[in-house]
């Protein structure tokens, strides 16, 4: 029986895991459940799923969840703000986390599961994104067991040795290649773009995700996190880790080796099946999705991304070979920018602009400490801001 701790359930990949574990309650039992500000819905859970604890974001937020439970007669214990987060993500009676809160928020409970050698579900790239080294020297001395939730890099974990370290070339690993679907303006008109709201550009062809993820689609900037990820994961170098346009989501993303053959994970489009894997692992398990019909799809097509219509993809690579603080600075900046266009502040191409001048202003230092990437977090925010503003 796994006790797990799902950090940020009232989003998608929260919601997809727990329809995952509540098809196996034999296998798994909920700890802890944790939310921002939704607390209606994470309410609905606790009476579902009956968590020793839930967490959300304020002291406001708090007095209204435990109102909500009381009246319910439910005996979850209630806590808020980023102690109480860690707090969860490290308890002695958590096995496994669920590491799927949006952004620079879900760095500090899930640094915490990785120190305490937790099982650490990581469906949070920005985590890894930002603190890279940092990260994975907490993985390695706690001995924490790190399993990719990204579909993308739960595919290529899915297709690699089972032996695999952070060495590609001593298993014949001769690159990695990230599928992406193109988002919705794949092909759209380049010229067009400057007049994108907020509600096209949420509207995720074949994905169900966040707004913000769904913005982070539509840039490609979600895609290059993801080769930062990628990079940190699996031990391969930018020029390992190619970027391949797939409309059609099914291959989820390949590894290509030394002798030629190319290993492919297939599947619909459903955050459960990767879900489904990195809590079962080495075993499977059901996960409500059905299986691919290729004969139904017909065709699968492939191009190579184009950097102008998706310039915060090359930004990404840019950050990933200057390393140090860089990727922290990229992330922190489009955190900004991806939250000032869902405000109507300023335009979709905009949020490729402010992350550049972001860049230039801010070019990255060496990352000696936990501190050190924090202080260049903030400086990277409110530089953005003020290139919003």
């Amino acid at each position: 029986m796994q006790r797990i701790t799902i950090l940020g359930a009232t989003g998608s990949i929260g919601v997809s895991t727990l329809d995952v574990v509540a098809r196996h309650p034999d296998r798994y039992k909920v700890y802890a459940l944790t939310a921002h500000s939704r607390v209606d819905e994470l309410a609905a859970q606790c009476l579902r799923f009956q968590p020793a604890v839930a967490v959300v974001g304020s002291a406001e937020a708090a007095t209204r969840l435990s109102l909500i439970l009381a009246e319910k007669g439910s005996k979850t214990e209630v806590g808020y703000g980023e102690e109480a987060l860690c707090a969860v993500a490290s308890a002695q009676q958590c096995d496994t986390v669920m590491a799927a809160i949006v952004g620079a928020a879900g760095l500090p409970p899930t640094l915490a599961a990785a120190h305490a050698g937790k099982k650490i579900l990581l469906a949070n790239k920005e985590a890894l994104v930002m603190s890279g080294d940092i990260f994975m020297d907490a993985v390695k001395v706690s001995g924490s067991a790190l399993l990719p939730i990204d579909s993308e890099h739960n595919a290529i974990f899915q297709c690699l040795p089972h032996a695999y370290g952070r060495e590609p070339e001593k298993h014949g690993v001769s690159k990695v290649l990230l599928t992406a679907s193109g988002g919705p303006f794949l092909k759209r008109d380049v010229a067009t773009l400057e007049s994108v709201t907020p509600e096209e550009a949420v509207a995720h062809p074949n994905w169900v995700m966040g707004r913000k993820i769904s913005v982070d689609s539509a840039t490609m900037m979600n895609k290059g996190l993801e080769v930062i990820e990628a990079h940190w994961l699996f031990g391969a170098s930018a020029e390992q880790i190619e970027v391949v346009i797939h409309p059609q989501s099914v291959i989820h993303s390949m590894v290509s080796y030394v002798d030629g053959s190319v290993l492919a994970q297939l599947g619909n489009p459903d955050m459960r099946t990767p879900i489904a894997y990195g809590l079962a692992y080495p075993d499977r398990i059901t996960s409500g999705v059905t299986a691919v019909d290729l004969v139904k799809i017909g065709q699968l097509a492939f191009f190579a991304p184009d950097f102008v219509r998706f310039p915060c993809l090359k930004l990404a690579y840019d950050a990933l070979l200057a390393g140090g603080t860089a990727p922290a600075i990229l992330n922190a900046a489009n955190e900004v920018a991806v939250q000032a266009f869902l405000d109507g502040r300023i335009g979709f191409r905009a949020i490729e602009r402010v992350i550049s001048r972001v860049m230039e202003a801010l070019p990255g230092a060496v990352m000696t400490s936990l501190d050190d990437l924090l202080e260049q977090d903030r400086l990277a925010r409110e530089k953005a801001l003020s290139f919003v503003n």
